[in-house]
């Protein structure tokens, strides 16, 4: 018998057995939740496993050897949130992380953060009576600009034009909406400073000394910018300012990012799914802040109500006991991420910022 009379075989590649693996479950899930899945939401399913499994084949490992379950409902948050790994720019990213579960067995879990171009796509899916979300700007110091101005009902729109030098010294969004109106919602560089506030308060959440070092970072706030904070060694030290917000490779990003966060995040937004709401509630922006958002969201909002007043210490979350990785002084060591340092570090259920 020839080659030609045997009965051909299709071999499949490794990425279409995993998809073939997790679609049905992530679609037979999202259904359950009253979510009827659409060609472009498995696009967003295909893309992002394949995104993480070039991650995890990079490191070395394979799909099976991340926790299952974890895998499952990362790839359901991307179907009901529609965002695409491989978009330009990205709106979504994954990170794989190790932690032990309730046994104490180390097990290797998946991250996924939003990227703030996926924060607009999310704006442009849900926002109450959104039509577009038009291009962000950027507006840098050196370029000219005019602020919108009204006269009763009537609104003129602001002016913009880049130089393209400078700081990123505020960010405009504008909003059409679906009765013609078009919003600009404008958020300024300064505004970003009670988020760093926010970062370095945490920072001091186990600090001994964390009163009096919130007093001096108080006190050399008011009188002080944004980046004279940034580029103040003393600051730098008291607060733990982390590297994504000091180093330069990574400071403006970091600015520009938060800049639009405040816009886009605080514009109303109708789900009309509860399981949806859900996912939103609990989706980060940042990885490295994962655990810090939240709190950081509540005294972001005091910071903004009690500009000039007594230093806002929050109160500890009961019980407040020091985790193990960190010392007397405040500093994190370096170690495993476990489920009791996350239950420690509970940080609410609202996160606008």
């Amino acid at each position: 018998m020839t080659n030609q009379n045997l009965p051909s075989k299709v071999y499949k590649s490794q990425l279409a057995k995993i998809n073939d693996t997790y679609m049905p479950q992530i679609e037979s899930q999202l259904h359950g939740n009253g979510i009827h899945m659409t060609e472009y939401q498995r696009t967003c399913v295909i893309n992002s496993i394949s995104s993480i499994n070039e991650m995890l084949v990079k490191e070395g490992i394979s799909v099976g050897d991340v926790d299952q379950s974890n895998l499952t409902q990362t790839l359901m948050h991307v179907a009901a949130l529609q965002l695409n790994a491989t978009a330009t720019p990205r709106e979504v990213y994954f990170i794989k992380r190790k932690q032990k579960n309730k046994n104490g067995t180390e097990i290797q879990i998946i991250e996924m953060g939003i990227e703030g171009d996926g924060n607009d796509a999310i704006l442009s899916r849900f926002g109450r009576n959104v039509k577009t979300v038009h291009r962000h700007w950027e507006v840098r110091e050196h370029d000219e600009f005019t602020y919108p101005g009204y006269a009763g009902l009537a609104v003129t729109p602001p002016s913009w034009t880049p130089k393209g030098k400078g700081k990123v010294i505020r960010v405009v969004y504008p909003i059409e909406y679906i009765d013609g109106q078009v919003e600009f919602f404008i958020a300024e560089r300064e505004d970003v400073k009670a988020n760093l506030l926010a970062h370095m308060y945490n920072n001091l959440m186990w600090d001994n000394k964390k009163t009096e070092k919130k007093e001096k970072i108080k006190e050399f706030s008011e009188v002080h910018t944004l980046d004279e904070i940034l580029d103040n060694s003393e600051m730098q030290e008291i607060g733990k300012i982390s590297p994504a917000w000091k180093e330069p490779q990574s400071r403006e990003s970091m600015i520009v990012r938060k800049m639009r966060n405040r816009i886009v995040k605080k514009i109303p937004k109708d789900f009309s799914n509860a399981y949806i709401e859900s996912i939103i509630e609990s989706a980060e922006d940042d990885y490295q802040t994962r655990q810090m958002n939240r709190k950081e969201a509540e005294i972001v909002d005091e910071i903004d109500k009690n500009a000039n007043s007594e230093v806002f210490d929050p109160k500890p979350i009961e019980p407040e006991k020091r985790p193990q990785n960190v010392t007397e002084d405040g500093e994190i060591q370096e170690g495993v991420f476990t489920e009791v340092d996350q239950e420690t570090f509970d940080l609410g259920e609202d996160d606008p910022y």
